[in-house]
């Protein structure tokens, strides 16, 4: 675990359009469209809070005003005039974060409050600044996914492409400031960083033991309010 024995700070990744989401996100941006009346970001930052989260970030694009109104002004956004994708996003709020590593969160995928602590696994895991620990879903228990997986990890803990059992991305990453030392400015992805991470063979991953809800469109949506009112 890294020297900073504080929670890490949650950087949220909530600009994005929403656009398979429509209609919803015509009046809404997608992080608070509500899934079992609950809007899809309170239900990413219960799960950080549940571990001990304190300190949020997020940035925002598309209604932005919207996210800022919802919060009060308690949360801190920084506003992309254009679009940075995932990896740009979280480089231009850096500056928000006081912990290094942090924590990058997805505002469209989450596991039911209560069912696990994965954060605590993740930051045990992350033993080094060049290591990135992402969070994992097992296929057989994640709703609104398209793909069959988009990685495999192995008997030690380390993701590969190919060797290992098939794992999906859960939306959740710990990872240090200085992996964004030689990233570009301006819009990039964050699998700019986990692709490097995997060639140096310093990307590990942690399973979730929970089902994993991703709310990308509309099917996704109702599969996880249906799952939710069991």
């Amino acid at each position: 675990m890294s020297a900073d024995a504080r929670f890490p700070d949650v950087m949220l990744l909530a600009a994005g359009l929403g656009t398979r989401l429509k209609p919803l996100t015509d009046t809404l941006p997608k992080p608070l469209v509500p899934v079992g009346g609950v809007p899809l970001i309170e239900r990413v930052m219960a799960n950080a809070r549940a571990e001990g989260a304190k300190r949020f970030a997020a940035n925002a694009h598309y209604r932005a005003d919207q996210l800022l109104a919802h919060f009060g002004g308690l949360l801190k956004v920084n506003r992309e005039e254009v679009l940075l994708d995932t990896g740009g996003g979280a480089k231009a709020a850096l500056p928000m974060l006081a912990t290094d590593p942090f924590f990058v969160m997805n505002t469209d995928a989450f596991w039911p409050a209560g069912s696990d602590a994965p954060l605590a696994r993740m930051r045990a895991r992350h033993e080094d600044p060049a290591d990135i620990v992402l969070l994992c879903a097992q296929p057989g228990r994640a709703s609104g996914f398209a793909r069959s997986h988009d990685f495999c990890l192995d008997p030690m803990g380390r993701i590969t492409l190919d060797y290992g059992a098939p794992v999906i991305y859960a939306g959740v990453a710990l990872m240090g400031k200085s992996l964004f030392a030689d990233t570009p400015d301006g819009p990039f992805s964050l699998n700019l960083l986990f692709d490097a991470a995997l060639a140096d063979e310093r990307l590990k991953g942690v399973v979730l033991d929970a089902p994993w809800f991703h709310v990308g469109d509309a099917e996704g949506l109702a599969a996880a309010e249906r799952a939710l009112s069991r």
